[in-house]
């Protein structure tokens, strides 16, 4: 029942997306809010996976850690799916200048090639393989805040908001990679 609920939470913002723009249909620019939809839940989720370790003394969701980041990359792709066939049209010139237009989309990129190296070694019998490079996602996490605020081209309450909650997660992982380094 836990797991299928987990997989219920995580299947919502795809959900609410297609209810939007299939069947409500008052959406002025579709395509910019499938962007928005697809990067902040890729976004919120990849972060709350790396969460869940410190977390798990109240609520325990560690043997659902790897399909949380396997939806985190799903959401991710959708938002990279978006950028290549309803924007770009499947146009690779016009992928290519606007990745070098816009330093933000190849900050994007390179995230998602570390997170797609992630979901492929998430298989069990490469994870045992690419453990330590699972720490990636760190960096990917930093590429993915520095592309989402670029993006916004402007800091708002919103962002400066965001900057706090990453800055504290990234404060209680580092106390928390501390205290584990200490334990004898």
């Amino acid at each position: 029942m836990k797991r299928l609920i987990v997989h219920l939470l995580l299947l919502l913002p795809v959900f609410y997306l297609a209810i939007r723009i299939l069947i409500i249909e008052d959406l002025a620019e579709p395509v910019k809010y499938i962007y928005t939809v697809t990067g902040v839940s890729a976004t919120v989720i990849l972060f709350f996976s790396i969460c869940i370790s410190m977390i798990k003394d109240k609520i325990n969701l560690m043997k659902f850690r790897r399909a949380i980041g396997l939806y985190g990359f799903f959401y991710a792709f959708l938002h990279l799916i978006n950028f290549s066939i309803f924007d770009a049209q499947l146009d690779f010139e016009f992928i290519v200048k606007e990745t070098i237009d816009k330093p933000f989309i190849y900050l994007g990129m390179i995230a998602f090639f570390i997170l797609l190296f992630m979901s492929i070694t998430s298989i069990k019998s490469l994870y045992k393989k690419y453990n330590s490079h699972h720490r990636f996602i760190y960096l990917a996490l930093i590429l993915i805040t520095i592309h989402f605020l670029m993006a916004q081209k402007t800091i708002d309450l919103d962002s400066i908001c965001y900057i706090g909650i990453i800055l504290i997660i990234g404060y209680y992982k580092l106390l928390q990679k501390i205290v584990q380094n200490n334990k004898f």
